[in-house]
């Protein structure tokens, strides 16, 4: 799990999710039609904000801290 939170934590992660939340709510806007477009489009703010804000929102499912600078600490070992 260190690898994958690891990635999530870089500013690599960061874009990633942030491009993913783009193209979910992009799906939601021109794709779906009716209530799917409404919960594709939410589900797409989610890994949007959470790479804008530096957020890891699965990080403290196991033990880790959620914002991003403290995960990237906690990851290398640094107090």
């Amino acid at each position: 799990m260190k690898g994958l939170f690891g990635f999530l934590a870089s500013s690599t992660g960061r874009w990633v999710r942030i491009v993913a939340g783009v193209v979910l709510i992009l799906i939601a806007l021109f794709v779906t039609k009716g209530a799917w477009s409404w919960v594709l489009g939410i589900i797409g703010l989610v890994p949007l904000l959470a790479g804008i804000f530096d957020r890891c929102v699965f990080a403290p499912l196991f033990g880790l801290p959620f914002v991003g600078e403290e995960l990237r600490r906690t990851l290398s070992g640094k107090k």
